[in-house]
């Protein structure tokens, strides 16, 4: 079963801008999926979507199915807390918060209500190690969070979100704020986490897009113009928009 099932989604803000127009698409598990296109294609609002940050923003119109593991979380009956925590959201420029290293990856834990010290202090080793921060900053888990450079920031936030031991990651423009060589971090670590976790991602450029991705999808003015597996994506495209976005004819 796909992980991720978006059926006929429709999504108009109050200033009339109609973001996604009749979306549907189905990501399997386990994969990485890239969202590309110009600006205001309805990336960043389909990411939104499935982790119910749009219920912050002023929409008038929201139609369709958000499917994950067959539920749909667009049902009033979702607890939106927890479908957070099943949900990361990682933001394009790394915002630490105010607090220790530690506090800042255990955050999210104590929020729960989780207190007790042994458990946190593995949920934290945990989260990272996976993010391939831990050897950098175990002897050091008190200095604050600010005092790291912006790659290990964007680690450090990745590491808050897989501290709740989530399902699925969401990762809008995650290295725009980078250089390329945190960025290369930032790669190499996500090909290795989609061993664990479906990642679903809006990088910032098409030659990341074709670098990272499994499955690809094009959204051109909120309309899904194209999705296919990587490959043939990047290299035979079946629309000419797409073809055209590709090779730099626009965009």
């Amino acid at each position: 079963m796909d992980k991720i099932v978006i059926e006929h989604l429709t999504l108009t803000y109050s200033d009339g801008t109609e973001s996604l127009k009749d979306v549907s698409l189905s990501i399997p598990a386990n994969t990485i999926t890239v969202l590309f296109g110009p600006s205001g294609g309805g990336k960043s609002s389909l990411l939104r979507i499935l982790n119910r940050l749009n219920d912050l923003a002023d929409v008038t119109t929201l139609k369709g199915k958000a499917l994950i593991n067959g539920k749909d979380i667009l049902s009033p009956e979702i607890d939106v807390s927890a479908l957070r925590r099943k949900v990361g959201m990682v933001f394009s420029r790394p915002v630490p918060l105010p607090l220790s290293i530690f506090d800042n990856v255990s955050y999210g834990l104590v929020m729960a209500g989780v207190n007790n010290k042994k458990r946190l202090a593995e949920a934290v080793e945990m989260a990272l190690t996976q993010c391939v921060l831990w050897d950098e900053v175990k002897d050091r888990l008190n200095a604050p969070g600010i005092a790291l450079s912006g790659g290990q920031q964007q680690r450090l936030c990745m590491a808050r979100v897989l501290s709740l031991e989530p399902e699925i990651i969401l990762l809008d423009e995650p290295t725009s704020a980078l250089d390329p060589l945190a960025t290369a971090k930032i790669e190499e670590l996500l090909r290795e986490l989609k061993e664990k976790f479906t990642i679903v991602i809006a990088p910032h450029n098409t030659q990341q897009a074709a670098r990272i991705s499994d499955t690809a999808a094009f959204f051109l003015q909120g309309e899904l113009v194209e999705y296919a597996p990587a490959e043939t994506m990047f290299t035979l495209p079946k629309d000419k928009r797409t073809q055209d976005y590709i090779t730099g004819r626009f965009g």
